[in-house]
């Protein structure tokens, strides 16, 4: 796992996929709008608004995720890169996202945002919209402090450790 500072670089080629891995409320959109570009990035409540019409519908998740990765793999296989903006702080959704890159034959990089709890919290009570039970970020966060112990682990390309003033201040490097 690379620990990136702020200020730091990640460096990702063309084609990956990359996952974003961190709690609800830890910065995932914001983070990918700043650094991606819009086109890039394949989020999980778009793809629930884009068939239920409100991010949400929990009800069609299933049917989002396959979104999600019907997408991502399209834009794989087009030779771009596909961020997929989700919790990915469960290792079988980490699975399936890395099942996908393998068939598709493309490297595969984690950048996980290593928020704390509290951070968290509040950002998600400041939200307008959907507003994710407290402790559904509480458990998230748990399942967050597993996925950074056994991320290196998993047969990801690269794997970067991201913390508030990184994610602020990181500039994208991209391979060719």
């Amino acid at each position: 796992m690379i620990d990136v500072p702020a200020g730091g670089t990640l460096t990702i080629g063309a084609p990956s996929l990359v996952l974003l891995v961190g709690p609800s409320g830890s910065g995932k959109s914001t983070f990918a709008e700043r650094i991606f570009g819009p086109y890039e990035v394949v989020s999980s409540d778009r793809c629930r608004a884009l068939i239920a019409d409100s991010e949400e519908d929990q009800s069609v998740t299933p049917q989002a995720f396959d979104l999600v990765r019907y997408i991502a793999r399209a834009r794989l296989e087009a030779g771009r890169i596909a961020v997929i903006d989700a919790t990915n702080v469960h290792q079988s959704a980490r699975r399936r996202n890395l099942d996908l890159a393998e068939k598709v034959g493309v490297e595969t990089v984690a950048v996980a945002l290593d928020v704390p709890l509290a951070d968290c919290l509040a950002r998600n009570a400041s939200r307008k919209g959907r507003v994710v039970p407290e402790q559904a970020i509480r458990d998230q966060r748990v399942d967050m402090d597993k996925t950074l112990a056994r991320l290196d682990g998993e047969g990801f390309s690269r794997v970067y450790r991201l913390d508030v003033a990184a994610m602020a201040s990181v500039e994208l490097a991209r391979e060719t």
